[in-house]
């Protein structure tokens, strides 16, 4: 027979079955394994290359160890595993200019790269005592995932050229959703606020296989193409090396995504612009972490789900609410504290129209934040 307490136990675990969460922000240590495939002849030039990157990282904020190990079977592979404290550290490093200039030089030795990122859940010699004083502080539990991963891309096109480019983009023939077997593409919505573009992809599966699929298909290469004329930041997709740089500086990871694991019939999707004070970006997107989260816990929320995106100053919110898109106002921060903080952390002067909340330090209730413009969002059939 089964007892009151078990049957409250086993709703409670029910329920957090459902919560999907994943973050950055849990503060433990990260370990980023990067898979390498050297041209070969290139070892030599690969290791001399690695060996003055490896100086450069040392020295790095947050940045505990690496290693560097060449396969045994194919002399042409190689990986390199490093530990950092937690993952922002890293994330501020990998997504900078200075990241960008470190690893120029080993472009012209590499054929392939993959990188992945994993928080440390548990070690040998047993589980860390997180009441000791400077003990690793070590994931408590496991992440439940729901299968996707989300990822961003954000650029900005030229002044006076927002009109025509939203045209473009809003026009293209939907890629086909399949990859392969075990990769598809789920959900691609895009946005723009400004002369700002953000791309948001969902992907069941591998990441890179979906972005290279997409990059291949013809009536993706067209809009690219089509685009091209109007970007600030000049690209040539003939050449490999201009289309890298490119789509590295334009990639808006995904640090934070939460859901109830529920949908509704009225539910809406919608992106919020959060541009950060020189150096901020990073704790911006925390604070709204925290609040998302806190949110979810209140069984009033309007809030499904809430996708985070940060790289450097610019922070986008991508959240679906149920009741349209008059609740995405709800979703401030009621506590003072923390609202004064994110008001500290903002660019005021670029939050066009942010209200007179931001301008004279009273939060009436809500940050009036930039929503983004819906240029287009479609799914698979049997996403």
């Amino acid at each position: 027979m089964t007892t009151t307490s078990e049957r409250v136990s086993e709703s409670l675990m029910r329920e957090a079955s459902q919560r999907v969460s994943q973050s950055v922000f849990d503060g433990s240590p990260l370990r980023v394994v990067l898979l390498v495939d050297v041209y070969d002849g290139a070892q030599q030039q690969f290791l001399e290359a690695y060996e003055q990157l490896c100086n450069q990282v040392a020295s790095v904020p947050g940045h505990v160890s690496d290693q560097l190990c060449q396969s045994i079977e194919n002399p042409s592979q190689w990986l390199i595993t490093s530990e950092w404290e937690s993952a922002p550290p890293f994330l501020t490093w990998v997504n900078s200019e200075e990241h960008v200039r470190m690893v120029e030089p080993l472009h012209s030795c590499v054929r392939d790269t993959r990188s992945l990122r994993f928080h440390i859940v548990r070690e040998t010699g047993g589980p860390v005592a997180h009441s000791e004083p400077g003990a690793r502080r070590l994931q408590t539990s496991p992440r439940i995932g729901d299968g996707l991963i989300r990822h961003a891309l954000t650029f900005t096109v030229k002044p006076g050229s927002e009109k025509t480019v939203a045209e473009i983009l809003a026009g293209y023939a939907s890629p086909q959703p399949k990859v392969d077997d075990t990769t598809q593409l789920c959900r691609t919505s895009l946005f723009m606020h400004g002369n700002r573009v953000v791309r948001a992809i969902e992907v069941r599966g591998d990441l890179l296989a979906a972005l290279r699929h997409v990059a291949r298909q013809p009536e993706v290469r067209a809009v690219e193409e089509a685009i091209n004329p109007y970007l600030e930041q000049d690209r040539d997709l003939d050449d490999p090396e201009s289309a890298r740089l490119f789509f590295t500086r334009a990639a808006l990871p995904a640090v934070h995504h939460v859901t109830v694991g529920q949908d509704s019939p009225d539910a809406v999707r919608q992106a919020l612009y959060y541009p950060a004070r020189e150096g901020r970006g990073l704790r911006l997107a925390e604070l709204l972490a925290r609040q998302d989260e806190a949110a979810l816990d209140d069984p009033r929320t309007p809030l499904l789900r809430s996708t985070i995106f940060q790289r450097d100053d610019v922070v986008v919110r991508l959240v679906e609410v149920r009741g349209g898109l008059d609740n995405v106002a709800v979703l401030g921060l009621p506590d003072r504290g923390q609202a004064n903080e994110l008001m500290e952390l903002l660019d005021a002067e670029a939050l066009e129209g942010a209200g007179p909340e931001l301008r004279d330090g009273v939060l009436a209730g809500h940050l009036n934040v930039p929503r983004m413009a819906l240029v287009t969002d479609r799914r698979a059939p049997d996403a």
